[in-house]
């Protein structure tokens, strides 16, 4: 399993940024995938505690019989529109991988992530460019720019 400090290890940079995207608001979405093989997108919140990516969900959820089923999961943070300098805006991130289950929650079902995928997407400096960087387990933080 592949935690969030292991994850603050191999890319302390882009860990942190991807943590500063999830903090800015309570409110993110989680992809899950239904029994017939397609997507799934429900609210959710998370937290980052004691070097895990955490989250819970409520008993007779969609997305809590989803989990159960097929453990894969996507995270995005809370998505804010760009101003009008492309280059100010916060970007997004996602973060995927498997939910593990947890210690029981006072209601509901509570999960750790096993990261499979990190990604921070945000516009460069100059405001001309999308940048891409992804970091996987046993990998390096991979950048691209797109125009």
């Amino acid at each position: 399993m592949t935690t969030w400090s292991e994850v603050e290890t191999a890319a302390p940079e882009l860990a942190a940024a991807v943590r500063a995207c999830f903090e800015r608001g309570k409110h993110k979405t989680m992809a899950t995938l239904r029994a017939d093989g397609s997507p799934r997108i429900s609210g959710i919140e998370n937290e980052f505690a004691d070097g895990e990516l955490t989250f819970g969900m409520m008993p007779g959820s969609l997305k809590l019989a989803d989990v159960r089923r097929d453990p894969r999961v996507a995270l995005h943070s809370p998505s804010v529109d760009p101003p009008e300098d492309p280059s100010a805006w916060p970007g997004e991130a996602k973060v995927s991988g498997r939910a593990v289950p947890g210690p029981p929650a006072e209601e509901g079902a509570a999960f750790a992530l096993d990261v499979t995928e990190v990604v921070l997407t945000r516009i460069n400096a100059t405001g001309d460019r999308l940048v891409i960087e992804s970091w996987r387990p046993g990998g390096q933080v991979r950048r691209v720019e797109r125009t």
